[in-house]
């Protein structure tokens, strides 16, 4: 079935000139001559995208914009504002009111043409990910300094590989992922938290992502201290997890350390929970009361699983079988410490996984991956 675009015009001739330029393209054409016709089309039709002139006679481009996005049933429709309008603070309007793209008249019909190809491409390959319901897995550590974040990184790297992952560092002032990746001044989390949950949905955050070289999407937080000491919209962090849950198979999530305010809401959004510890009695008692705690809000066996970075000196490291033992549950992986190489990785600004994925700790991690993949593919299926 041919995709159907709507287009939004008072001007018949650039409505005939675009409709026949579109058609001869295969597409199929409706048409809307002001705002109130536009909105009731597109709500009623759902047409696969919108092109959208910018002055109209009774509601303007941008307020259409706004109120589609507003509407759950047009909200996920992609826009193209098409205008002679070109001044920057124009465009600026434009996005902000929520288009996806922004094209000025006169423009070349084979730019037209292929701009709308793009935007409709990026729209099915979003949807085709949402109906495979992306899963999202947390990372938190039963205390700092257990190598939480680096651990997610390399996870969330080596799933990349696979299929579209999204890394997001949901720790405000104490964002580490950012300089370990070579993207130290990306700061996309801190905007949306600052944002009404209501604004927060797929163009938002896609604007807010940065790309590491390897194809990763990083969701980053700022290192800044102060940044620390800021009231967070618990709301708007959830209204994040879930846009995040339908634009990637994988969404890594590195929560730090311990069970806060925050962390604690974000678990009823997550699939699984990566509890990070390590082999010491002190760290094991603090990971077993945090894992009777994530049982404690819904997330039980199979959902919540402990990790343990072997860090600890050898005299005092409890064997896999006791650790369990004082867990009171199983341990999922045991990653060997590799100082030297995560130190040489993170210079580079490169996951171990892909600095040097012959390493013991990079096949340990990809390994680590792949199970956790499948167990969110298990729990899909069960659900």
């Amino acid at each position: 079935m041919a995709e159907k675009i709507l287009i939004v015009d008072d001007d018949i001739d650039s409505l005939k000139l675009i409709g026949l330029m579109l058609q001869r393209q295969g597409y199929e054409v409706t048409a809307a001559s002001n705002g109130t016709q536009a909105i009731a089309r597109a709500t009623a039709e759902r047409p696969d995208l919108i092109i959208l002139d910018v002055m109209m006679p009774d509601l303007d481009g941008y307020e259409i914009c706004r109120r589609l996005r507003a509407n759950p049933t047009t909200q996920p429709i992609p826009i193209i504002m098409f205008t002679a309008k070109t001044l920057i603070d124009d465009k600026v309007q434009g996005f902000e009111a929520g288009a996806d793209d922004y094209l000025a008249k006169p423009t070349h019909p084979a730019e037209l043409a292929s701009r709308v190809k793009a935007l409709l491409m990026r729209s099915a390959a979003q949807r085709r990910t949402a109906a495979d319901g992306g899963s999202l897995i947390a990372f938190l550590g039963a205390k700092g300094g257990v190598g939480t974040s680096t651990l997610a990184a390399n996870i969330a790297a080596s799933m990349q590989q696979k299929a579209p992952t999204v890394l997001a560092d949901i720790r405000p002032g104490q964002g580490s992922l950012g300089l370990s990746l070579n993207a130290p001044r990306a700061v996309g989390m801190m905007n949306l938290l600052g944002r009404p949950p209501a604004e927060i949905n797929t163009r938002v955050v896609e604007a807010e992502l940065a790309t590491h070289p390897s194809g990763l999407k990083l969701l980053l937080s700022s290192a800044r201290p102060k940044d620390n000491l800021l009231n967070v919209n618990v709301d708007s962090a959830v209204a994040t997890l879930k846009t995040l849950r339908g634009m990637a198979r994988h969404g890594v999530l590195d929560l730090g350390s311990g069970l806060t305010r925050l962390n604690a809401r974000l678990m009823r959004e997550v699939d699984q929970v990566v509890v990070v510890a390590e082999p010491n009695r002190v760290t094991l008692n603090m990971a077993r009361e945090m894992v009777g705690e994530l049982e404690g809000l819904g997330l039980g066996r199979g959902r919540a699983n402990v990790v343990i970075v072997n860090r600890t000196p050898s005299q005092v490291h409890v064997p896999w079988q006791e650790a369990e033992q004082l867990l009171g549950h199983e341990i999922l992986a045991l990653v060997t410490p590799a100082p030297e190489l995560s130190a040489q990785a993170a210079e580079a600004g490169t996951p171990m996984v892909l600095f040097q994925p012959t390493s013991i700790v990079a096949t340990q991690m990809t390994k680590l991956a792949e199970e956790l993949a499948a167990r969110g593919s298990a729990l899909a299926a069960n659900a």
